[in-house]
Protein backbone atom coordinates (compact mmCIF):
# COMPACT_ATOMS: atom_id res chain seq x y z
CA UNK A 1 0.00 0.00 0.00
CA UNK A 2 1.16 3.50 -1.14
CA UNK A 3 1.34 5.75 2.44
CA UNK A 4 2.36 8.94 0.46
CA UNK A 5 1.08 11.75 0.86
CA UNK A 6 -0.29 13.20 -2.77
CA UNK A 7 1.77 16.41 -3.28
CA UNK A 8 0.38 19.88 -2.86
CA UNK A 9 -0.95 20.45 -6.32
CA UNK A 10 -3.27 18.33 -5.82
CA UNK A 11 -6.76 20.65 -3.96
CA UNK A 12 -7.24 18.82 -0.96
CA UNK A 13 -10.86 19.05 5.64
CA UNK A 14 -26.90 1.63 21.97
CA UNK A 15 -25.25 5.12 24.12
CA UNK A 16 -22.19 6.24 22.68
CA UNK A 17 -18.91 6.90 25.48
CA UNK A 18 -18.83 10.52 25.27
CA UNK A 19 -14.90 9.83 24.37
CA UNK A 20 -14.47 10.07 21.01
CA UNK A 21 -11.52 7.72 19.59
CA UNK A 22 -8.07 9.44 20.17
CA UNK A 23 -5.73 9.12 17.20
CA UNK A 24 -2.23 7.21 17.40
CA UNK A 25 0.09 5.74 15.20
CA UNK A 26 -1.71 2.22 15.98
CA UNK A 27 -4.97 3.70 15.29
CA UNK A 28 -6.85 1.52 12.20
CA UNK A 29 -8.52 3.83 9.68
CA UNK A 30 -10.51 2.41 7.14
CA UNK A 31 -10.90 4.14 3.75
CA UNK A 32 -11.65 3.51 0.03
CA UNK A 33 -8.69 2.30 -1.79
CA UNK A 34 -6.42 1.15 -3.36
CA UNK A 35 -3.81 4.32 -2.89
CA UNK A 36 -4.84 7.45 -5.61
CA UNK A 37 -8.22 7.55 -4.38
CA UNK A 38 -10.19 10.71 -4.02
CA UNK A 39 -10.61 9.63 -0.07
CA UNK A 40 -7.07 9.06 0.08
CA UNK A 41 -6.25 12.13 -0.88
CA UNK A 42 -9.04 14.34 1.21
CA UNK A 43 -7.30 11.55 4.09
CA UNK A 44 -4.32 13.16 3.88
CA UNK A 45 -5.58 16.64 4.71
CA UNK A 46 -5.71 15.41 8.07
CA UNK A 47 -2.57 15.40 9.37
CA UNK A 48 -3.80 13.52 12.60
CA UNK A 49 -5.37 10.78 10.38
CA UNK A 50 -2.67 10.32 8.06
CA UNK A 51 0.01 9.43 10.77
CA UNK A 52 -2.34 6.66 11.81
CA UNK A 53 -2.45 2.96 10.41
CA UNK A 54 -4.32 3.18 6.71
CA UNK A 55 -6.19 0.24 5.71
CA UNK A 56 -7.70 0.32 2.17
CA UNK A 57 -10.88 -1.23 1.14
CA UNK A 58 -12.41 -2.05 -2.27
CA UNK A 59 -15.52 -0.72 -0.88
CA UNK A 60 -17.48 1.72 1.40
CA UNK A 61 -19.80 -0.68 3.04
CA UNK A 62 -16.50 -2.54 3.74
CA UNK A 63 -14.88 0.28 5.53
CA UNK A 64 -17.95 0.67 7.84
CA UNK A 65 -18.44 -2.83 8.59
CA UNK A 66 -15.16 -3.09 9.74
CA UNK A 67 -15.77 -0.42 11.90
CA UNK A 68 -18.97 -1.91 13.47
CA UNK A 69 -17.25 -5.13 14.04
CA UNK A 70 -13.87 -3.78 15.55
CA UNK A 71 -11.43 -4.64 12.89
CA UNK A 72 -10.64 -1.06 12.49
CA UNK A 73 -11.05 1.89 14.75
CA UNK A 74 -12.13 4.58 12.47
CA UNK A 75 -13.64 4.59 9.00
CA UNK A 76 -13.12 7.56 6.33
CA UNK A 77 -15.76 7.87 3.46
CA UNK A 78 -17.34 10.18 1.28
CA UNK A 79 -21.43 10.80 1.80
CA UNK A 80 -22.07 14.06 -0.17
CA UNK A 81 -21.21 15.30 -3.65
CA UNK A 82 -22.10 18.73 -4.94
CA UNK A 83 -23.31 17.48 -8.46
CA UNK A 84 -24.63 14.11 -7.47
CA UNK A 85 -25.86 14.48 -4.02
CA UNK A 86 -25.67 11.94 -1.07
CA UNK A 87 -23.45 9.01 -2.13
CA UNK A 88 -26.13 6.78 -1.02
CA UNK A 89 -23.29 3.27 -0.21
CA UNK A 90 -22.53 5.31 2.66
CA UNK A 91 -25.90 7.32 3.31
CA UNK A 92 -27.83 3.67 4.10
CA UNK A 93 -25.45 2.07 5.88
CA UNK A 94 -25.23 4.74 8.75
CA UNK A 95 -28.89 5.24 8.33
CA UNK A 96 -29.93 1.48 8.56
CA UNK A 97 -27.56 -0.69 8.92
CA UNK A 98 -24.86 0.09 11.50
CA UNK A 99 -24.93 2.15 14.37
CA UNK A 100 -21.75 3.72 14.03
CA UNK A 101 -21.16 8.06 15.07
CA UNK A 102 -19.49 10.63 12.60
CA UNK A 103 -16.64 12.46 14.22
CA UNK A 104 -15.54 14.92 11.87
CA UNK A 105 -16.19 16.27 8.51
CA UNK A 106 -13.52 16.64 5.63
CA UNK A 107 -14.51 19.74 2.69
CA UNK A 108 -12.39 18.93 -0.29
CA UNK A 109 -12.35 20.25 -4.01
CA UNK A 110 -12.90 17.69 -6.64
CA UNK A 111 -11.01 17.63 -9.82
CA UNK A 112 -11.20 15.34 -12.43
CA UNK A 113 -8.95 14.02 -15.21
CA UNK A 114 -8.65 11.67 -18.10
CA UNK A 115 -5.83 9.46 -17.69
CA UNK A 116 -4.17 6.22 -19.78
CA UNK A 117 -0.46 4.84 -20.73
CA UNK A 118 2.01 7.09 -21.53
CA UNK A 119 1.62 7.62 -25.79
CA UNK A 120 -1.68 6.71 -26.04
CA UNK A 121 -4.00 9.53 -27.56
CA UNK A 122 -8.14 9.67 -27.17
CA UNK A 123 -8.24 9.17 -30.70
CA UNK A 124 -7.09 5.57 -29.81
CA UNK A 125 -9.80 4.86 -26.50
CA UNK A 126 -12.33 2.70 -27.35
CA UNK A 127 -13.32 2.19 -23.08
CA UNK A 128 -13.00 3.91 -20.12
CA UNK A 129 -13.44 2.97 -16.80
CA UNK A 130 -14.41 4.72 -13.42
CA UNK A 131 -16.49 4.43 -10.19
CA UNK A 132 -20.09 5.31 -11.55
CA UNK A 133 -20.66 8.88 -9.23
CA UNK A 134 -17.41 10.13 -11.06
CA UNK A 135 -18.24 9.25 -14.57
CA UNK A 136 -21.88 10.68 -13.73
CA UNK A 137 -19.80 14.37 -12.90
CA UNK A 138 -17.94 14.19 -15.90
CA UNK A 139 -21.28 13.81 -18.43
CA UNK A 140 -20.75 16.58 -20.75
CA UNK A 141 -16.98 16.07 -21.22
CA UNK A 142 -17.75 12.43 -21.59
CA UNK A 143 -21.16 12.88 -24.09
CA UNK A 144 -18.65 15.61 -26.27
CA UNK A 145 -15.52 14.25 -26.25
CA UNK A 146 -15.91 10.59 -25.66
CA UNK A 147 -19.09 9.61 -27.48
CA UNK A 148 -17.04 6.92 -29.21
CA UNK A 149 -15.87 4.39 -25.85
CA UNK A 150 -18.00 2.80 -23.89
CA UNK A 151 -17.78 3.78 -20.14
CA UNK A 152 -17.46 0.76 -17.35
CA UNK A 153 -17.90 0.73 -13.58
CA UNK A 154 -15.11 -0.13 -11.16
CA UNK A 155 -15.35 -0.17 -7.67
CA UNK A 156 -13.54 2.90 -7.35
CA UNK A 157 -11.60 5.57 -9.39
CA UNK A 158 -7.93 4.50 -7.97
CA UNK A 159 -9.35 0.65 -9.40
CA UNK A 160 -9.89 2.11 -12.87
CA UNK A 161 -6.91 3.41 -12.92
CA UNK A 162 -5.09 0.29 -11.69
CA UNK A 163 -6.60 -1.95 -14.21
CA UNK A 164 -5.37 0.60 -17.06
CA UNK A 165 -1.94 0.44 -15.74
CA UNK A 166 -2.03 -3.45 -15.82
CA UNK A 167 -3.78 -4.07 -18.65
CA UNK A 168 -2.28 -5.23 -21.68
CA UNK A 169 -4.26 -2.45 -24.13
CA UNK A 170 -3.68 0.49 -25.26
CA UNK A 171 -7.39 1.73 -25.75
CA UNK A 172 -8.65 2.12 -22.21
CA UNK A 173 -8.36 5.26 -20.37
CA UNK A 174 -9.65 5.78 -16.62
CA UNK A 175 -11.45 9.07 -14.98
CA UNK A 176 -10.30 10.42 -11.72
CA UNK A 177 -7.97 12.19 -9.66
CA UNK A 178 -4.61 13.30 -10.85
CA UNK A 179 -3.41 12.05 -7.72
CA UNK A 180 -4.15 8.24 -9.72
CA UNK A 181 -1.81 9.58 -12.13
CA UNK A 182 0.71 9.83 -10.36
CA UNK A 183 0.55 6.27 -8.11
CA UNK A 184 0.44 4.51 -11.44
CA UNK A 185 2.74 5.90 -13.55
CA UNK A 186 -0.50 7.02 -15.99
CA UNK A 187 -0.09 10.45 -18.42
CA UNK A 188 -3.35 12.54 -17.82
CA UNK A 189 -4.64 13.05 -21.39
CA UNK A 190 -7.02 16.17 -20.44
CA UNK A 191 -7.82 17.69 -17.07
CA UNK A 192 -10.42 19.19 -14.74
CA UNK A 193 -13.20 17.68 -17.65
CA UNK A 194 -15.87 17.93 -14.52
CA UNK A 195 -19.06 19.06 -15.78
CA UNK A 196 -18.91 22.00 -13.05
CA UNK A 197 -15.68 23.55 -11.64
CA UNK A 198 -16.85 24.06 -7.77
CA UNK A 199 -17.30 20.32 -7.58
CA UNK A 200 -16.76 19.11 -3.87
CA UNK A 201 -17.38 16.25 -2.06
CA UNK A 202 -17.76 16.16 1.67
CA UNK A 203 -16.16 13.49 3.65
CA UNK A 204 -16.95 12.06 7.45
CA UNK A 205 -14.99 10.10 9.96
CA UNK A 206 -16.82 7.37 11.77
CA UNK A 207 -16.14 5.21 14.68
CA UNK A 208 -18.50 2.81 17.17
CA UNK A 209 -18.89 5.78 19.70
CA UNK A 210 -17.73 9.10 21.00
CA UNK A 211 -19.19 12.28 20.58
CA UNK A 212 -16.61 15.28 20.18
CA UNK A 213 -16.72 17.91 22.85
CA UNK A 214 -18.59 21.04 21.30
CA UNK A 215 -16.78 23.53 19.95
CA UNK A 216 -19.04 26.49 19.03
CA UNK A 217 -18.71 25.49 15.62
CA UNK A 218 -20.87 21.88 15.09
CA UNK A 219 -22.97 19.92 12.88
CA UNK A 220 -25.10 17.20 14.02
CA UNK A 221 -26.78 14.71 11.37
CA UNK A 222 -29.58 12.80 12.43
CA UNK A 223 -32.03 10.23 10.46
CA UNK A 224 -35.61 11.23 11.44
CA UNK A 225 -38.67 8.43 10.80
CA UNK A 226 -42.14 9.42 10.57
CA UNK A 227 -44.40 8.20 12.66
CA UNK A 228 -47.12 8.00 10.51
CA UNK A 229 -46.94 9.21 6.47
CA UNK A 230 -49.54 11.52 6.91
CA UNK A 231 -50.29 15.50 5.51
CA UNK A 232 -48.22 17.69 7.26
CA UNK A 233 -45.94 15.52 8.70
CA UNK A 234 -42.97 16.60 6.88
CA UNK A 235 -43.89 20.29 8.11
CA UNK A 236 -44.44 18.78 11.95
CA UNK A 237 -40.23 17.87 11.91
CA UNK A 238 -39.10 20.91 10.28
CA UNK A 239 -41.45 23.20 12.82
CA UNK A 240 -39.12 21.72 15.91
CA UNK A 241 -36.04 22.89 14.09
CA UNK A 242 -38.04 26.75 12.83
CA UNK A 243 -39.75 27.52 16.20
CA UNK A 244 -35.84 27.53 17.90
CA UNK A 245 -33.57 29.26 14.80
CA UNK A 246 -31.88 25.87 14.30
CA UNK A 247 -30.66 26.42 10.39
CA UNK A 248 -30.71 23.04 8.63
CA UNK A 249 -27.80 22.38 5.73
CA UNK A 250 -29.21 19.73 4.60
CA UNK A 251 -32.57 17.38 4.57
CA UNK A 252 -33.35 15.07 2.10
CA UNK A 253 -35.55 12.10 2.03
CA UNK A 254 -34.79 8.44 1.69
CA UNK A 255 -37.16 5.71 1.40
CA UNK A 256 -37.20 3.16 4.27
CA UNK A 257 -36.61 -0.05 2.48
CA UNK A 258 -39.96 -1.61 4.00
CA UNK A 259 -42.14 -0.44 1.78
CA UNK A 260 -42.97 1.65 -1.63
CA UNK A 261 -43.80 5.05 -0.78
CA UNK A 262 -42.40 5.32 3.30
CA UNK A 263 -39.88 7.70 3.38
CA UNK A 264 -37.61 8.71 6.16
CA UNK A 265 -35.33 12.32 6.34
CA UNK A 266 -31.71 12.71 6.83
CA UNK A 267 -31.46 15.92 8.34
CA UNK A 268 -27.80 17.84 8.95
CA UNK A 269 -28.50 20.77 11.41
CA UNK A 270 -26.46 23.43 12.76
CA UNK A 271 -25.00 22.87 16.42
CA UNK A 272 -24.46 20.83 18.91
CA UNK A 273 -26.42 17.99 20.94
CA UNK A 274 -24.57 19.35 24.16
CA UNK A 275 -26.65 22.95 23.57
CA UNK A 276 -29.43 23.13 24.90
CA UNK A 277 -31.61 24.35 22.15
CA UNK A 278 -30.44 21.17 20.01
CA UNK A 279 -31.07 18.81 22.40
CA UNK A 280 -34.52 20.25 23.14
CA UNK A 281 -35.42 20.06 19.71
CA UNK A 282 -34.16 16.38 19.45
CA UNK A 283 -36.28 15.32 22.39
CA UNK A 284 -39.41 17.01 20.98
CA UNK A 285 -38.41 15.09 17.65
CA UNK A 286 -38.05 12.06 19.40
CA UNK A 287 -41.81 12.12 21.63
CA UNK A 288 -43.57 13.00 18.99
CA UNK A 289 -42.27 11.03 15.90
CA UNK A 290 -41.39 7.73 17.70
CA UNK A 291 -37.92 7.38 15.50
CA UNK A 292 -35.04 9.61 15.36
CA UNK A 293 -31.12 8.17 14.96
CA UNK A 294 -28.73 10.36 16.33
CA UNK A 295 -25.51 10.15 13.43
CA UNK A 296 -23.18 12.57 15.95
CA UNK A 297 -22.37 16.04 16.78
CA UNK A 298 -18.88 16.94 15.37
CA UNK A 299 -16.72 19.91 13.87
CA UNK A 300 -18.46 21.55 11.06
CA UNK A 301 -16.39 23.16 7.93
CA UNK A 302 -16.79 26.45 6.54
CA UNK A 303 -17.32 29.92 8.16
CA UNK A 304 -20.91 29.82 8.99
CA UNK A 305 -21.75 27.90 11.87
CA UNK A 306 -20.07 29.41 14.78
CA UNK A 307 -21.74 32.82 13.75
CA UNK A 308 -25.06 31.63 13.08
CA UNK A 309 -25.35 29.67 16.54
CA UNK A 310 -23.69 32.91 18.44
CA UNK A 311 -26.80 35.10 16.54
CA UNK A 312 -29.02 32.37 17.87
CA UNK A 313 -27.68 32.15 21.58
CA UNK A 314 -28.09 36.15 21.74
CA UNK A 315 -31.42 35.64 20.51
CA UNK A 316 -32.37 33.03 22.97
CA UNK A 317 -30.65 34.98 25.96
CA UNK A 318 -32.77 38.45 24.85
CA UNK A 319 -36.28 36.21 24.86
CA UNK A 320 -35.14 34.54 27.94
CA UNK A 321 -34.85 37.82 29.76
CA UNK A 322 -37.98 39.25 28.13
CA UNK A 323 -40.20 36.61 29.30
CA UNK A 324 -38.70 36.75 33.02
CA UNK A 325 -39.20 39.90 33.14
CA UNK A 326 -42.83 39.90 32.47
CA UNK A 327 -43.18 35.91 34.84
CA UNK A 328 -41.69 39.01 37.84
CA UNK A 329 -44.96 40.67 37.41
CA UNK A 330 -47.06 37.84 37.70
CA UNK A 331 -48.91 38.43 41.64
CA UNK A 332 -48.05 36.21 44.38
CA UNK A 333 -50.91 33.65 45.32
Amino acid sequence: MDNTAPSAAHDASAAPDPAPVAFTPTTAVGYLGPAGTFTEQALFTQSDLAGCELRPFRRIPQVLNAVASGDIDLGFVAIENAIEGAVNATVDVLAFDLELLIQREVDMAIHMSLMAKPGTTIDQLTEVRSIPVASAQCRQYVAEDLAHVRIEPTNSTAEAAQQVAESDRDSIAAIGPARSAEVYGLEILADRIEDHPDNRTRFVTVARQGIPAPTGHDKTSIVVYQRANEPGSLMSILQEFAARSINLSNLQSRPTKSKLGDYCFLIDLDGHIADDVVADGLRNLHMKQGGVKFLGSYPAVGDTHGEIRHAHSASDEAAEAWLAELRSQVAAD
